[in-house]
């Protein structure tokens, strides 16, 4: 691509005997006050300047950007590479298969759909948990994650050779954000462009939320739906409104006691009550400086939780430090160096920059916390843990009588049992306390543990070794180290471990009930932990390797203990999950586990030993050392040094060398995969894992005029918080759900159903999942239930009134055999959490229409326009249910036909109108709905019915 170069930009830096190209931002005037994000950006639109897309008024309005002002400038960012996982990347290369088809039957050149952008994968997200706690899980689960997804791996192979510039990182490597802070990412970028050698920031788009990892290492990036990226690899610019960009001061250092995912819980209860969606944040101060690059990561990982776009650390020592350690080469950091200081982005905490918003938090501050149970803002001081979980339990179930005076009793040879003691009950919140005379003293020992809670519902439980214990309400089932916030952090890891080193030497043991994870970010986390010696002290609490994967975050947490299970479901328990991640929505991790809880490290690792959230760390002992006396929490808290000369001891560059030196060539399992050969996919009919996607069906060259929509019937009617888990889940496919019912059709054993996320190549799968999350609440069905909220992908099917409620999928198959168009009714938030593309390609499936909500998260919000679905908001201060709204009406959608002229509706005319199923005297209800298509490269994508058509034909 030629730039036009009208600001005279183009220069040349010289690093060692080497010359680079560059684009120098000091051509712009204004250039100095912009805030580091904002400069890269501004380097972008310099370097891609063509006359059309990116123009030189793009560039000055950058230049005289004013933070103060709500944006209103559209830019086109053109990132230089896309990260994807396989959950959200397979269903890429999907839609590129396809569209080489396509484009073959609309008289084009096949070959043409190539990424033009660099494209990364790393298949982390399908490895599941299904053994747990002995030295042969991890290889077991590897087989068995090949022996599911076997075809989804041939094609991703196929995708492999058959496109450019595309690679793929095999399974059982890492996370894919830890992977691209290790490996991928250059953080100053070196390319050749027409024969000469250019340097430029290293940015990315990736098709995972938590792609903002990468902004810990000064690298701007975000996360997109697929089908955005998609179009990114295919040469098409991301259409962005400049941002406003609020600064965060750091201050200060973190105590001890305090660890990096404390931190990181704060800023996001901090950053979500200021309000940054749509927004990017940029770190600064002095106390940037003693961020240490992981603390960086973890911090810019959770920018999905906060709400903001990216968050920003600048580029300084600590970077070129981490650069080093984790094996770049010395000319790469010496570009990275060199480029930054030359064009003013290298970080100077010394400069007060210019940002819109303003927030600043002394880290000595910062409290150990946890967050639960629902979602990851939700932070709650451990201090606090107790007492709130005995309010919120009583959300999650009906239960709240007097306790029942019942026992549970180890065996004499149990490990967890003190030397010289016959029995120990153990209380329902997991505090042991022995007595010689269980039975005399059952009563007094339950009651005094401080177990009992308003909601309290004691199950007795035996194992097939013998033992019994009570599982109670707010038991943790699951204790995890997963994900890829926290196990990139070798501080956290480090004390996660110790904490087990310590816990063991005073005799201390998990609790029966609890499974326990590890899922290393990357393999150099098993180097460390194995010269280190904590992997054993890990074992023995039984926090063995699962995975080098996302695991338990994503839902691949795999069946609980069995017994544990059956109790759970035979008694409707609300027990609670406890893991080292980001992620923690209802339904996500596990079906049994109705509450989940986010956690660093180490205290993933003491909640296994306490095995309940009804458990004080200051008043509640874990259990008994070896002369009988109690072991609290602080007694097994590593201290700061310790975990420092730990981490000084056993991390070093050569390992990171090693485990990267191979790190696309994958085992023997991948190398002898069999696989298939030409420019285009030859599709199995037979598949249940990829299929021929049918966006590009009938499609021709000239556009479909927009149209109103008239005559629509409400799908759902949902509230606030309704994520792309609840839109588009990811975890099991759940028996008798019509996803179940298409995988039986085609021969498949329920055993062998996998995961929502898996199938993401096959449509038929997705399209029966959307909407099909077990916690989703559709009010649509509770006037038909006797007023009870039902749960799960259930709506009205009005084509068949005496049914009562119907499936979701069905009811929609119904509705588009009778060519009548559908609406979703949502609150505020809809759409937050991961960047799921099947949220919007499965809602556009089903035959929805349109969406009107209270307000949307930034990428499910583009991702609807992008597969043809308009979003609208209900006027300011209005929802559904403030309007008299209960989805039983008839609603018809005025104004959306002015798009063919070109122009944009800043609102139309929403008409709902009673109909036969409507309560008796309902009035039609009239609103103007904002139309939220914000941009005019958005108003392009859905004229054309989608972002992947107006790609097509503009290729064509």
């Amino acid at each position: 691509m030629s730039t036009v170069n009208s600001f005279g930009a183009k220069s040349t830096l010289t690093v060692g005997s080497t010359d680079y190209e560059i684009f120098r931002i000091d051509a712009v005037e204004g250039f100095e006050k912009l805030p580091f994000s904002l400069k890269v950006l501004l380097e972008n639109l310099l370097r891609t300047e063509d006359g059309a897309n990116i123009t030189s008024e793009q560039i000055s309005a950058l230049g005289s950007w004013d933070p103060t002002a709500d944006p209103n400038t559209e830019i086109q960012f053109t990132p230089a590479r896309v990260v994807m996982q396989d959950f959200t990347g397979v269903p890429c290369i999907v839609d590129l298969a396809t569209m080489r088809e396509a484009v073959t039957a609309l008289g084009g050149d096949a070959n043409k759909i190539n990424p033009l952008s660099p494209a990364e994968m790393v298949i982390d997200h399908s490895v599941i948990a299904d053994l747990f706690g002995s030295e042969n899980a991890l290889e077991r689960n590897v087989e068995i994650e090949y022996e599911r997804n076997g075809e989804r791996y041939q094609f991703l192979r196929w995708g492999q050779t058959a496109f450019q510039d595309f690679k793929v990182v095999p399974p059982g490597t890492g996370i894919v954000h830890q992977v691209n802070i290790e490996h991928l990412a250059k953080v100053i970028y070196d390319r050749e462009v027409d024969g000469v050698l250019r340097a430029y920031p290293d940015t990315c788009v990736g098709t995972d939320s938590h792609t903002t990892m990468v902004n810990g290492l000064g690298v701007l990036g975000w996360g997109v739906g697929g089908i955005e990226a998609e179009a990114a690899m295919l040469g098409q610019p991301v259409s962005m409104l400049i941002p406003r960009v609020v600064g965060f001061k750091l201050t200060g250092e973190i105590p001890s006691g305090v660890t990096a995912t404390d931190v990181v819980l704060t800023i996001t209860d901090m950053l979500r009550k200021h309000g940054v969606v749509g927004k990017f944040v940029e770190f600064y101060g002095e106390g940037v400086a003693s961020v240490p690059l992981a603390n960086r990561a973890t911090i810019g990982n959770m920018s999905p939780e906060f709400g903001s776009t990216a968050a920003m650390f600048p580029i300084d020592d600590v970077t070129l430090d981490y650069l080093r350690l984790t094996g770049r080469d010395e000319q790469t950091v010496s570009l990275v160096e060199a480029y930054a200081k030359e064009q003013h982005l290298w970080h100077d905490a010394s400069r007060e920059l210019v940002f819109s918003e303003y927030m600043e938090l002394d880290l000595s501050t910062v409290v150990p916390s946890i967050a639960g149970p629902k979602r990851p803002q939700d932070r709650i001081l451990l201090s606090e843990a107790k007492s709130q979980f005995e309010k919120d339990i009583l959300n999650y179930t009906e239960r709240a009588e007097e306790p029942v005076e019942v026992e549970g009793t180890f065996p004499a040879s149990d490990p967890g049992n003190a030397p010289g003691v016959e029995h120990e009950t153990v209380s329902a919140n997991g505090v042991s306390h022995q007595h010689e005379d269980e039975h005399a003293h059952a009563h007094a020992g339950l009651l005094a543990s401080g177990a009992r809670h308003a909601a309290s519902n004691p199950v007795r439980v035996s194992t097939p070794e013998g033992q019994e214990y009570l599982l109670d309400n707010g038991a943790v089932t699951l204790a995890a180290i997963t994900s890829c916030t926290n196990t990139s952090n070798p501080s956290v890891m480090i004390a996660a471990g110790l904490l087990a080193r310590k816990a063991t030497q005073k005799g201390l043991t998990r609790k029966p009930w609890v499974k326990t994870t590890l899922g290393p970010g990357s393999k150099v986390v098993t180097d460390y932990y194995e010269k280190s010696g904590l992997d054993k002290d890990l074992e023995s609490l039984g926090f063995y390797t699962v995975g080098y994967g996302c695991t338990i975050c994503i839902g691949n947490s795999g069946p609980l203990i069995e017994e544990v299970s059956a109790a759970i479901n035979d008694n409707d328990l609300a027990v609670t999950a406890v893991l080292s991640g980001n992620r923690n929505f209802e339904g996500r991790i596990s079906p049994d586990v109705k509450m989940n809880y986010l956690a660093s490290p180490p205290l993933v690792v003491a909640y296994s030993l306490a095995g309940s959230m009804n458990f004080d760390f200051e008043t509640d002992a874990l259990g008994k050392d070896a002369n009988g006396d109690d072991v609290f929490l602080k007694d097994i808290w590593p201290e700061p040094a310790e975990v420092q000369e730990i981490i000084d001891s056993s991390i070093s560059r050569e390992q990171f060398i090693k485990q990267y030196a191979t790190v696309f060539d994958g085992d023997e399992r991948w190398k002898n995969l069999p696989t298939p050969e030409g420019p285009v996919f030859e599709w199995d009919e037979q598949s249940t894992y990829v299929r021929k996607a049918p966006y590009f069906d009938g499609m021709s060259m000239e556009l479909t005029p927009v149209e109103d929509i008239s005559g629509a019937r409400v799908l759902a009617t949902l509230g606030d918080s309704v994520t792309t888990d609840h839109i588009s889940p990811a975890g099991n496919i759940k028996a008798g759900t019509p996803a179940a019912q298409y995988l039986t059709e085609h021969g498949v054993a329920q055993r062998d159903f996998n995961s929502y996320g898996s199938r993401r190549g096959n449509h038929e799968v997705m399209i029966r999942g959307t909407f099909a999350n077990i916690r989703l609440k559709n009010a649509l069905v509770k006037a038909v239930n006797d007023g009870q909220q039902i749960e799960g992908g259930f709506t009205r099917d009005f084509t068949k009134p005496e049914a009562p409620q119907s499936y979701i999928y069905d009811a929609s198959q119904n509705y588009q055999e009778q060519g009548t168009p559908l609406v979703i009714f949502g609150g505020k938030e809809y759409g937050s959490g991961s960047s799921r593309d099947w949220a919007a390609k499965g809602t556009s499936l089903l035959g929805v229409k349109a969406v009107i909500t209270e307000s949307f998260e930034r990428i499910h919000r583009s991702n609807l326009i992008g597969m043809g679905v308009v979003p609208l908001q209900f006027p300011a201060g209005e929802s559904w249910e403030s309007l008299g709204l209960d989805g039983t009406e008839i609603v018809s959608i005025e104004g959306l036909e002015a798009l063919n002229e070109g122009t944009t509706p800043k609102t139309v005319k929403v008409t709902a109108a009673p109909s036969e199923h409507s309560p008796e005297g309902k009035q039609p209800v009239e609103f103007d709905a904002v139309v939220r298509i914000d941009t005019p490269g958005e108003a392009d994508y859905y004229r054309n019915g989608g972002i992947l058509q107006y790609v097509l034909r503009s290729l064509v």
